[in-house]
């Protein structure tokens, strides 16, 4: 069974972020910043991961929260950057 972009995201976060036993469900929206689930340098993990799983360069202006803030803003930017590299691909 494929997992998809953001099941993979949600389980690197829980994995990584989350206590041990914490059963926190994390919703698609929420602030990870803000609800002190990341900080810079779970940030940089985060970068890390989306470069390795994804196969996708992540740049340092990229590194925001408009990007990387919640579940559903990395979801979509890691599908931009997917979207980007298949379109220069095509071209």
């Amino acid at each position: 069974m494929a997992t998809t972009v953001e099941e993979q995201i949600r389980q690197f976060i829980e994995d990584s972020f989350l206590s041990g036993g914490e059963s926190q469900s994390i919703k698609r929206e929420e602030s990870l910043l803000v609800a002190g689930l990341i900080d810079s340098t779970g940030v940089l993990d985060l970068v890390g991961f989306i470069e390795n799983e994804f196969a996708i360069p992540v740049a340092d202006a990229e590194i925001a929260p408009r990007n990387l803030d919640s579940i559903a803003t990395i979801t979509d930017y890691v599908a931009g950057k997917q979207a980007a590299t298949t379109r220069l691909k095509a071209a």
